[in-house]
């Protein structure tokens, strides 16, 4: 919805897994959750290092708990009830910011890639890249070293209603791989059977 991709659980303890195991540009998290509570699942995130930019959500309209929340790292707080429209808004401005922080040059041992300009170069040499490989080689990149699937992949590059081929991803992803790594140099994108791909240096 409004071009957002979200995953959903009910509990603490999965929103916590699932926050400590993907790299998203945003959380939102109820405070109010069985298992695991809000607060403590932004306490473990913060302590675990974890960046990525949380707008708590509660039905507690007092001071001293928007300050709690905001104290232990939370970067915006919304009051139940409130308008979709609003939240989407907050959302959007959060990730903005948090985009706006982070490098615009993704690095992968000879590889450069720059997120502003989106232009791909290795070993110096220029890469030219139609933007829907442009946009598979970005998702890779922002997640390198981890193993990203093929419907992760599927779900970024592509429309909910195209009728998509069994091997679109495995077709882009050797496409990628022709331009990326001619004949002669050392392989970045992995393929871990029966899982996904990952874009990584060299051991």
């Amino acid at each position: 919805m409004s071009g957002y991709v979200a995953d959903i659980c009910g509990d603490g303890e999965q929103g916590l897994w699932l926050a400590e195991s993907n790299d998203y540009a945003a959380v939102i998290l109820d405070i109010m959750l069985p298992k695991l509570d809000g607060l403590s699942v932004l306490r473990r995130l913060r302590h675990a290092g974890r960046q990525t930019p949380i707008l708590l959500l509660t039905a507690k309209d007092t001071v001293a708990d928007r300050v709690t929340g905001l104290q232990m790292g939370a970067d915006d707080y919304l009051v139940k009830p409130f308008a979709l429209a609003e939240l989407l808004a907050r959302v959007q401005a959060l990730c903005r910011r948090h985009s706006e922080a982070k490098t615009s040059q993704v690095t992968v041992a000879d590889l450069r890639i720059d997120l502003t300009s989106r232009t791909v170069t290795r070993a110096g040499e220029v890469i030219e890249l139609t933007a829907r490989e442009f946009r598979l080689l970005e998702y890779l990149a922002l997640r390198r070293g981890h193993i990203v699937s093929r419907s992760e992949i599927e779900t970024h590059l592509y429309d909910a209603a195209t009728d998509l081929m069994s091997n679109v991803v495995d077709s882009a992803i050797c496409t990628l791989r022709q331009k990326l790594e001619p004949s002669g140099s050392v392989p970045l994108i992995h393929t871990r059977r029966g899982q996904g791909y990952t874009l990584k240096e060299p051991a």
